[in-house]
């Protein structure tokens, strides 16, 4: 699902002449960029930083539906007809991101091959990428659903480098996102960290060889 310069850089070409429903936007780490609810006016693009994706359940309870990252898009339920935001989009660090409202997305959708071509390749992607979440949800196991996390957080199944850095996260964040508790998050943090494929060295460091628990039968 990355693969996504040729995308950032056709956005930012679009975005060279400002108004006309687009905007650069500056946020900061904790800002709610929009809340479960508020009306579905926009789609947005980030630039830099991470959002995450929440949802509040009828009994209260906070769930994290998904961790976004720079040539992400957010909010495009607005584009098939969606009146309110179903989640809540908060900021996990400084960063940026392209707002475009609603009726400018959908004609740049229509007017521009560079944008419409990568974004409906970008949706099939997450589409899948939902899919196969929610069969290891029902399937994988625990230990496997938290390697596969951390690899996609830190980008490592893609970049394959020795060491990649996740940005500050909570285990209670880590436990809703693999559907477990924080316990069961601990107990295989520290059984990571002790083989080796895991260490807290200026932040949380993920070694590519974490691959093998995500392949392990």
């Amino acid at each position: 699902m990355r693969g996504k310069k040729p995308l950032r850089f056709d956005l930012e070409a679009l975005l060279a002449s400002r108004g006309d429903g687009r905007a650069i936007v500056a946020f900061q780490q904790q800002q709610t960029l929009f809340a479960q609810g508020d009306p579905a006016d926009a789609v947005f693009y980030i630039l830099k930083g991470k959002i995450t994706l929440t949802v509040l359940s009828k009994q209260r309870k906070e769930v994290v539906i998904a961790t976004l990252a720079p040539g992400d898009f957010c909010g495009e339920g607005c584009l098939a007809g969606q009146r309110l935001r179903m989640a809540t989009a908060t900021a996990t660090t400084d960063g940026s991101l392209v707002r475009l409202e609603k009726k400018t997305m959908i004609r740049l959708l229509h007017d521009e091959p560079r944008l419409s071509e990568p974004f409906m390749s970008y949706m099939l992607s997450r589409n899948i990428r939902i899919e196969d979440d929610l069969l290891e949800r029902l399937f994988g196991s625990t230990e496997q659903r938290l390697a596969r996390t951390l690899l996609l957080l830190a980008h490592a199944v893609k970049d394959r480098e020795a060491e990649n850095v996740v940005q500050k996260i909570s285990q209670e964040t880590l436990a809703e996102l693999i559907g477990t508790t924080r316990a069961r998050v601990s107990f295989y943090m520290n059984r990571f960290r002790q083989l080796g494929l895991i260490e807290y060295k200026g932040g949380l460091r993920v070694h590519s060889s974490l691959l093998n628990i995500v392949l392990h039968d």
